[in-house]
């Protein structure tokens, strides 16, 4: 397939991009940033094309080189968006997380709207957060959204991607943690325990619900081309954890102390509301997923761990990267 992505530059997009063209897709990229180092071969063999500009701004979404490469896609991976907890919940900066997704989605929904023949498929990224933060609630697709800022944002996200042409199937992907080797929260994690200071984040009873970067890329390449796949999917595991299991696993498999906790007004103090996404948490269940037959390659999180301990000792992958 002819796909268009979007926001497929980082942490996902190291492992999305090369699984991707392995199975032989041609991909158009879009990112904000200049991309220098990828792959000459696949350069060479016309994979990729690479078109640097902002998709938050309308007019970019005018140009000929997008108008031309959303009319050659058959499938659009839509996974704009600014970090959600790296930063404090500024106004400035909530306004940079709504504009990055709803802009760009309202953007890319309007032009393929205007197209002869629209896309097959659009996958669009949103977030477990559309459920809002509980101790103790259990949320399935079905359940209804949060009230908070990032249920507030992740509802509007979806909506937009929804006003999508008829004959667009589309996927809703909501993204719990997404563990990996390279980035993420993982990656944020690892060089403190390593130090010998892990532990957990607050009173450590907060749920995780989380899934493995290879399991979310798998998710992504079937959503592209089995009817099956539309609607709302949540993409985690059906073993959640809580922050204090996290930390224990993550720091044997490590071989290092899991003693020192980490007060959640230290955390508050850094990111503000956006703290809340940490310190709160949420119990999420992939009904959907199990519904159609998804095959988890880490279904429990010691595998998962383990396996991103394992590559991140040896990585000198020969994977596309970005920079």
């Amino acid at each position: 397939m002819r796909l268009f992505l979007i926001g497929c530059t980082g942490f996902v997009g190291r492992q999305l991009v090369p699984n991707l063209l392995k199975a032989g897709h041609e991909l158009t990229l879009i990112s904000r940033k200049k991309l220098k180092n990828i792959d000459s071969q696949v350069k060479e063999q016309n994979q990729v094309t690479l078109l640097q500009l902002d998709p938050s701004n309308p007019k970019s979404w005018e140009t000929t080189p997008i108008l031309k490469a959303l009319s050659e896609a058959e499938g659009i991976i839509n996974f704009a968006g600014e970090p959600i907890a790296e930063k404090r919940w500024t106004s400035e900066h909530c306004q940079k997380l709504t504009n990055s997704r709803i802009q760009t989605t309202k953007s890319l929904v309007k032009s393929i709207a205007q197209l002869r023949k629209p896309p097959r498929v659009l996958i669009n990224a949103s977030a477990v957060g559309y459920y809002g933060t509980s101790k103790n609630s259990e949320f399935s697709e079905e359940s209804p959204p949060g009230s908070d800022f990032l249920s507030k944002l992740c509802t509007q996200w979806e909506y937009e991607a929804n006003q999508k042409p008829q004959g667009t199937r589309l996927v809703l992907l909501r993204l719990g943690i997404i563990l990996g080797s390279d980035g993420g929260a993982l990656g944020k994690m690892i060089p403190v325990f390593k130090a010998g200071f892990g532990g957990p984040i607050g009173n450590g009873k907060q749920w995780m619900s989380w899934i493995h970067r290879e399991d979310l890329c798998e998710i992504i390449n079937q959503s592209l081309t089995d009817n099956r796949w539309r609607g709302v999917i949540n993409c985690v595991t059906p073993s959640p954890v809580t922050m204090k299991d996290f930390t224990h696993v993550l720091g044997k498999i490590m071989n290092r102390p899991t003693l020192i906790t980490v007060p959640g007004t230290i955390l508050k103090l850094l990111l503000g509301d956006g703290a809340r996404v940490v310190l709160d948490g949420q119990k999420v269940k992939p009904n959907n997923l199990e519904r159609l037959g998804f095959k988890y390659k880490y279904r429990q999180i010691d595998d998962a761990l383990k396996e991103t301990r394992e590559t991140r000792a040896i990585r000198q992958a020969k994977l596309i990267r970005f920079t």
